[in-house]
């Protein structure tokens, strides 16, 4: 890709990060412009206080397993350190420890080589800013793009910024298990889906008080399923080994190992909405009156619990930049998604698989019931998990939606797409920021309601899609 094609520019670069197919649409000659651009756009962000800091004149560099990620480096340092900016390279890493080395080691900011849950032949990568703050489309992402249209790639000079090789794991492993107490030994599966926790989880959670069966550790070769955990299919793996082995629960961490998933000892997939709402007691005994953020897919059960325990409940708009940035203004404890992404107020507002992890088995090992009992009273609802519509026109369509049900609702909002609110039901529709599909969300009292409902709004938005 030695003379970048804006259609391809306009495809690879995302809502929240810049991914495709190597080395059809992501190769070396792109990560040394997106180096050399974001390395330029992070150091642009810094007051003139922070510019005269020498930490804050480098970028932290991270890569995944993917077979494409060390050569993508390669490149990628190369293009960061001709701006004159030095970088610390820290390696084969999961995505959330470059958050943390952005912090600890006090840079202006950091990029991680990855693809997250994409298929092994894809790769990309995720910029963070000062104290990594999310760099998405409309707070640094477009910025980039625009410097990189303009950049001809440069022979390795003599004024390149310092390579600084940085080996993290042992600041990284005290860091996460300041959130772990765990009196009772619990025994866990952890699917680490042939991604970075199969490097992570031994380097950082070795010798603790658990017993941790490792399931699709090996790393590199591919994938024993697809590294996205959100899907039913991809934690059949987990949910077998949970029954075999007889375990409390399982995890499935996504390929970059910032998102986590969660069975029950009986292999029932738990719902991380529900989790939220499970998690946010522990924070709030030793944080009363905190803020807790969710989003807005997620049940009522999810404000009613945080409330009932003391906390104020945040509604937020789906996506990493928005969460972290609701949790960081409101100065909330901990904040979850849907999606499998956890948000901690003591890991710089930022989502950690880790800490996901030592934070569930921190509460399970506290209580002596097993998980099923402590979700069965917050699954009090009936949902439609998230179900795809194909629709050209989604504009259009949520205000069709909105015309129909708005007048005979208790409440309409447009957070995220449109929301709309009854005594004993409600749905979100939202719009996909990357494909024509409008995604719907609903809850109701009963399953006998929800059913009705969704086949109800299926008249209007057409057929179902697969994910």
């Amino acid at each position: 890709m030695t003379v970048l094609d804006k259609t391809m520019l306009d495809k690879v670069f995302k809502a929240y990060d810049v991914r495709g197919v190597y080395p059809e649409e992501i190769d070396e000659d792109l990560a040394w412009k997106i180096g050399h651009a974001a390395a330029q756009f992070l150091r642009s962000q810094l007051s003139g206080y922070e510019r005269g800091q020498a930490s804050t004149n480098r970028v932290v560099l991270g890569h995944d397993m993917r077979p494409s990620s060390e050569a993508l480096t390669k490149a990628m340092i190369e293009g960061i350190t001709s701006t004159g900016a030095g970088c610390f390279d820290i390696g084969m890493v999961d995505t959330p420890m470059v958050y943390f080395a952005i912090n600890h080691l006090q840079t202006c900011g950091g990029i991680q080589v990855t693809a997250s849950h994409n298929p092994i032949q894809y790769n990309g990568f995720k910029v963070s800013g000062l104290k990594a703050r999310p760099v998405g489309e409309n707070s640094g992402l477009r910025e980039v793009k625009h410097l990189v249209t303009g950049l001809r790639r440069m022979p390795v000079s003599a004024s390149l910024g310092q390579v600084t090789p940085a080996d993290l794991w042992d600041a990284y492993r005290q860091h996460v298990l300041k959130f772990l107490k765990a009196p009772r030994r619990l025994k866990v599966v952890v699917d680490a889906s042939n991604g970075m926790g199969g490097k992570m989880v031994p380097k950082v959670f070795e010798g603790i008080n658990a017993e941790i069966i490792p399931l699709n550790f090996e790393i590199g070769k591919g994938f024993s399923h697809p590294p996205d955990p959100l899907i039913e299919a991809n934690l059949a793996d987990l949910r077998k080994a949970v029954l075999e082995h007889r375990a409390d629960f399982g995890i499935c961490l996504d390929g970059d190992a910032d998102r986590c998933m969660f069975v029950d000892e009986s292999g029932a997939i738990v719902r991380c909405d529900l989790m939220t709402a499970l998690l946010c007691k522990h924070f709030l005994k030793e944080n009363p009156g905190a803020m807790i953020v969710y989003d807005l897919r997620s049940s009522h059960a999810v404000p009613e619990e945080i409330r009932a325990a003391g906390g104020v409940p945040r509604r937020e708009r789906v996506g990493h930049a928005f969460m972290k940035k609701a949790l960081a203004d409101g100065h909330g404890v901990f904040g979850g998604e849907l999606s499998g992404h956890f948000y901690f107020r003591d890991n710089f507002n930022c989502d950690s698989g880790a800490i996901a992890f030592a934070t569930a088995l921190s509460v399970l090992s506290e209580q002596d019931q097993p998980l099923s009992t402590l979700i069965a009273p917050l699954a009090r609802y009936a949902t439609s998990g998230e179900i795809n519509f194909s629709v050209s026109d989604k504009a259009g369509k949520m205000k069709e939606l909105e015309a129909k049900y708005g007048k005979e609702s208790r409440g309409v909002d447009q957070l995220d797409g449109v929301t709309i609110e009854f005594d004993d039901w409600w749905f979100n529709v939202r719009a996909s920021n990357t494909e024509p599909l409008l995604r719907l969300n609903l809850e109701a009292k009963n399953k006998a309601l929800m059913a009705q409902k969704v086949q109800e709004l299926e008249g209007m938005l057409g057929k179902p899609v697969s994910h």
